[in-house]
């Protein structure tokens, strides 16, 4: 039985997340542009790519980011601390939300990377009203 419970919690980790090592991307929409971020393999990366697809609002925060609050908070086991720069994504723990940086920021306690923009940084401060997050 125990062996049966494994081979099914395996299965359902691969359908949830895909096989291991294989790239996790979100493509955001916002305006009539596309940006694409490819996530790393934390646990925080898994939890938000689960979530998926959304629409949502997205805000500006200070002069080097854009923010948005995903549904439902994200572990931070295994998921490690940023140093952000342009084009970082990342989580702020203590506020659950989702940091997408148009200029570098550096560290801060509590800010974990979740991935790297591919395509589209240009349109990352540009970013106004509700964002559409889909699996790439």
């Amino acid at each position: 039985m125990r062996k049966l419970l494994y081979s099914l919690l395996i299965v359902l980790t691969t359908l949830t997340y895909g096989k291991q090592g294989e790239e996790m991307k979100i493509s955001i929409e916002s305006n009539g542009n596309t940006t694409i971020f490819e996530l790393n393999d934390s646990q925080a990366s898994k939890d938000l790519y689960a979530q998926l697809p959304l629409t949502i609002a997205v805000e500006n925060f200070g002069n080097n980011e854009k923010i948005f609050y995903p549904p439902t908070k994200l572990s931070v086991n295994n998921t490690p601390k940023a140093n952000a720069k342009n084009g970082t994504l990342a989580y702020y723990a203590p506020w659950a939300d989702v940091v997408m940086f148009y200029k570098d920021f550096g560290s801060a306690s509590d800010l974990y990377g979740l991935g790297e923009c591919i395509s589209g940084l240009e349109h990352i401060n540009k970013m106004t009203g509700t964002i559409k997050i889909n699996k790439q």
